[in-house]
């Protein structure tokens, strides 16, 4: 039975959902006014593979990710590159898509846009005000007393009192706590028109919290069964939609609270400040250029599924680090594995989760979606591939594979593709794969002359720019990037 670490109650659990057989999940996604980084690329591979794995299991899924389209930061974008709110956030929302289908995952069921739902937010704020946990300063802002609802704190284990202390910065005179957040922000006179609706409390827009209380409800119901996000959400984004919830309707907003771990870049945390940003797209392009105003963009096979890799060996919820020797760690992984389906070409297969190594896969999952665990088979599984030259084992490793989103590329053409991140290559300065084959042509005619020294001399020359060989029956050469 599948067990999840629940971030509310700081324990693993088993999943028990409201309906038998279905899991409604909400994950908080992306506020589309950059291009997406690792730490996006995290979020979205862990999920991804938590909603695969709960297929795979059975159950009815209904995952819905959001997109947050209207916010402060999208509107400085806007003015700055004078263009429409709605400009902005479709060419960031189609170059996210990119990035998703690069990395492998696939379309949550529901992808609302925080602008569609509106009316559903303004609803939600009118229940509050009712019940006396929000009020309009007189600023106009609407905001939630954050001291009304008892149950504040409960997911992140912060105080109130611990909050107060520590506050460090000049809060708004006009909340009656600085504690207390804005669930709708009044107007403003130099902002874009497009960024104002009409309200029971003047033309203004949604503050970033309440879209999520509103969207979830509205799509799946409550309670959900699993909401969840990126490490840096749990507070105060969670739990400031936990106190819009449960203050508005009562009851639970989630059974189960999931946050995947951050990835840190050289130990430190991914800024711009301290110039270790690094988007997905620069990550898995091969090194080509891209301009800053194409959406979409040619990826390099090879370094995107290694990224997807790198992600999927680590546990969830670990913090991750990202280094140079760490993905070169990652490629040449991945790349033994695609060798094992490159010399045992797999037979397709039926999983059949009483096989030892399926079974072995079946509780890494289960156990908190530990992909690290399942990877571990996937490894074990290769080497019986490769001792007993099984197609079965190798078509049981590409068939868990396929659960992890990973080994589904044609091994000759993965294998043949050039990387960053292959241990002294750089894509860049590869040899072409016309070049490699004139060369395997000329040692092929040295040996077919008896000139053995020439062919060792071809051999050394293709290893030395990265090209390993591997010669088979009937005088056929296969060759690789090493």
């Amino acid at each position: 039975m599948l067990h999840i670490y629940n971030t509310l109650s700081r324990l693993k659990e088993p999943l028990k959902t409201v309906e038998p057989g279905r899991v409604r999940m909400y994950v908080c996604g992306m506020t589309v006014y950059d291009f997406c980084h690792l730490g996006h690329a995290r979020m979205l591979v862990s999920f991804d593979v938590a909603q695969r794995w709960l297929r795979a299991s059975g159950y009815q899924v209904d995952y819905v990710r959001n997109i947050t389209d209207i916010d402060d930061k999208i509107i400085r974008r806007a003015v700055q590159t004078q263009r429409r709110l709605g400009e902005v956030t479709e060419f960031y929302i189609q170059a996210m898509h990119a990035d998703e289908r690069a990395l492998g995952v696939e379309s949550p069921d529901h992808e609302p846009r925080a602008t569609q739902h509106v009316g559903g937010m303004i609803e939600i704020i009118k229940r509050l005000e009712e019940k006396a946990l929000a009020y309009q300063s007189e600023d106009g802002d609407v905001n939630y007393a954050v001291r009304a609802f008892a149950g504040y704190g409960k997911l992140s284990g912060k105080s109130l009192d611990d909050l107060r202390a520590g506050e460090r910065v000049a809060v708004a005179t006009a909340k009656r706590d600085p504690l207390d957040f804005v669930l709708w922000k009044s107007a403003k006179a130099d902002e874009p028109p497009e960024s104002k609706w009409e309200s029971p409390y003047g033309l203004g827009r949604p503050g970033w919290h309440i879209e999520c209380s509103a969207m979830s409800r509205e799509l799946l119901g409550l309670p959900l069964d699993i909401h969840g996000g990126g490490p840096d959400l749990k507070f105060p984004h969670h739990e400031n939609e936990i106190a819009q919830s449960e203050g508005a309707f009562g009851g639970t907003l989630a059974r189960v609270w999931m946050h995947c771990g951050p990835l840190m870049v050289d130990a430190d945390k991914m800024s711009k400040s301290l110039g270790n940003f690094r988007t997905i797209r620069e990550t898995i392009s091969g090194g080509a250029q891209i301009p800053d105003d194409a959406a979409s963009y040619s990826v390099n096979l090879r370094e995107a599924e290694m990224l997807r890799f790198f992600i999927v060996r680590n546990h969830y919820r670990s913090v991750q680090n990202y280094t140079p020797e760490n993905l070169f760690d990652a490629q040449n992984a991945l790349d033994r594995l695609y060798q094992t389906l490159q010399n045992v070409p797999p037979t397709k297969v039926e999983i059949d989760w009483e096989q030892p190594a399926a079974h072995a896969f079946r509780a890494a999952m289960d156990d908190d979606f530990n992909s690290s665990g399942a990877v571990a088979v996937l490894f074990e599984l290769a080497s019986e591939a490769n001792r007993a030259e099984s197609s079965q084992a190798s078509g049981l490793l590409c068939a868990l594979g396929s659960i992890l989103g990973l080994l589904q590329s044609e091994p000759v053409a993965y294998l043949q593709t050039s990387s960053r991140y292959q241990r002294g290559g750089n894509a860049a300065d590869a040899l072409s794969g016309e070049s490699i084959q004139a060369l395997i042509d000329a040692r092929a005619a040295a040996k077919k002359e008896r000139n053995f020294a020439r062919a060792d001399q071809l051999r050394a020359q293709l290893r030395e720019a990265g090209i390993e060989l591997e010669d088979k029956p009937g005088g056929v050469t296969q060759w690789r990037r090493a």
